[in-house]
């Protein structure tokens, strides 16, 4: 008895099926997590009835926040829950440096509703005396009735 072997022929298909639930997986993870990442710090807006401003979306930002309680908040590119107030004269500092690394920074300008008027101009001063050409203000659009 002659045993005939078949040949046989390399597999040159790849299963993807594991890597298609790999990146589902990865979707779903990232569809989760993301509107929990909010740049600033948590402020009651004021609502006005402006045109949004187009924020180039690939550009870093750089947000100043200013409370009710008249404390300042400066984030870049970091979560509003490991952050701790600091004084004026340290963000006119912090800017400035950031500014003269990163000319092409967007600033903005987040203020709570209930924030004095003072404390506001004392931040706008800072900032351009930092070299903040035109801060930009983060508000809300006025609800429809």
């Amino acid at each position: 008895m002659d045993l005939v072997r078949k040949k046989r022929k390399p597999m040159s298909d790849i299963n993807v099926v594991p890597y298609i639930d790999v990146m589902l997986v990865l979707l779903v993870v990232f569809m989760v997590t993301a509107p929990m990442l909010n740049q600033g710090i948590e402020v009651e807006l004021p609502q006005v009835n402006n045109e949004a401003l187009n924020i180039d979306e690939n550009l870093e930002t750089l947000v100043v926040s200013v409370t009710a309680e008249q404390e300042y908040f400066i984030s870049l590119g970091a979560t509003s829950e490991n952050q701790e107030s600091v004084s004026l004269d340290l963000i006119g500092e912090q800017v400035a440096r950031i500014i003269d690394a990163n000319p092409s920074i967007q600033v903005l300008v987040e203020g709570d509703t209930n924030a004095d008027w003072g404390t506001m101009i004392g931040l706008i001063t800072t900032l351009q005396n930092a070299g903040v050409a035109n801060p930009n203000f983060i508000t809300q659009p006025l609800n429809s009735l």
